[in-house]
């Protein structure tokens, strides 16, 4: 994705703040106010920004969203920052080990993918007591956060749903038995896909059988899927809701060893799920332009970090269970299907037609024009 992906234009902020940097207010002050600003001096460029990224099973945090924040911080630098990376590996108490380690080598900002939204808070509440500021990537953690960027999550839920009921066509009935197979529950984002998804499907088909899925894990996805065969009856399903492209590989597995082919979703746009898109085993995923997300994670960072107003950058507000009106950027969605690779991925320099079209999708890629 790197800088062939199409970039959301972000202006810089005409006027600037004043914010807290260093560790002078009281854990009350904090909880209170996240954009409090005091008197310390605004920094330039030689600011040290910390990034931790919740997981490496799936492939979009290693391969696109950390050298694309990376890239934009240094960008926004002069190439003077020093960014401080860490992967907790989908593992709650590591992460909160590593915003301690964060907080002890005196980060002016931190970034955070948080494992688990709920469980992330006693660490955000350190780091804002240290007078560190806090950006919420991807998901909305709890805590005082300053500010948060991600997708419209609900409406990605919604994106997927609708997909689901185009794929059934005339057989989109109250009948029409459908499986559900959602994100893991300690990921705010997967209650919103959930609820977006339910949002449309509800009263359009049957929800036979629904599965929370640990860690979003692919094995847990294909175990779900086939205790759904054995449930519903492998001639009753009509098509599966998978939250993202990892669980649908998985899902996809059960179905074909049980000699089914049905619609599936997907998320994300990963390279596997976009081959089985072409190839026609998966009906489609969520295409989520990174560089967007990426870029404004690392524009309210280093605003955040020397002293600057998000005024210009943060254009909506999201409010947790723990903190209100977050300055907040919401990026759009797109449905991926066969029908769109060409436009999407491929146009946006995700993945380039030789990476799509391996020998073992060749004969696929040319039934769509894909050379």
């Amino acid at each position: 994705m790197n800088t062939r992906m199409r970039r959301a234009a972000f202006a810089v902020a005409a006027g600037a703040m004043a914010v807290s940097l260093a560790a002078c207010g009281s854990a009350k002050e904090s909880k209170g106010d996240s954009s409090s600003s005091s008197s310390s001096a605004k920094k330039g460029d030689n600011i040290k920004v910390g990034l931790l990224l919740p997981e490496n099973k799936t492939a979009r945090y290693e391969k696109f969203d950390r050298p694309l924040i990376e890239k934009k911080i240094k960008e926004l630098t002069n190439g003077k920052a020093t960014i401080d990376y860490n992967n907790a590996r989908q593992d709650a108490n590591l992460q909160a080990q590593q915003v301690d380690t964060m907080i002890t080598n005196k980060v002016d900002v931190l970034i955070v993918d948080a494992v688990d939204a709920k469980a992330i808070q006693n660490s955000v509440q350190k780091a804002v007591d240290a007078g560190i500021k806090v950006v919420a990537y991807d998901r909305l953690a709890e805590g005082p956060i300053s500010a948060y960027t991600s997708f419209d999550n609900e409406k990605v839920g919604e994106t997927q749903g609708q997909a689901l009921l185009t794929a059934l066509g005339s057989k989109a009935t109250k009948s029409s038995k459908i499986v559900m197979i959602n994100g893991s529950v300690t990921d705010p984002n997967a209650a919103q896909f959930k609820a977006g998804a339910h949002k449309v499907l509800d009263g359009k088909v049957t929800i036979a059988k629904e599965y929370d899925t640990k860690e979003w894990s692919p094995d847990n996805a294909n175990s779900e899927m086939e205790a759904a065969i054995s449930a519903v009856g492998k001639d009753k399903i009509a098509g599966v809701y998978s939250a993202n492209d990892g669980m649908a590989g998985g899902i996809i597995t059960a179905l074909s060893a049980a000699g089914l082919k049905v619609p599936v979703t997907g998320q994300d746009a990963e390279l596997a799920g976009v081959q089985r898109i072409v190839a026609g085993t998966q009906y489609m995923s969520v295409y989520k332009p990174y560089a967007p997300e990426a870029d404004a994670a690392a524009e309210m960072a280093v605003y955040l970090a020397q002293g600057k107003s998000l005024d210009s950058v943060a254009k909506d507000k999201v409010s947790s269970t723990s903190q209100k009106n977050v300055p907040s950027v919401l990026v759009p969605v797109t449905a991926l299907t066969k029908d769109n690779v060409k436009d999407t991925v491929i146009k946006d320099g995700v993945y380039t037609v030789a990476d799509i079209c391996t020998s073992q999708y060749k004969s696929a890629c040319d039934k769509l024009g894909l050379k």
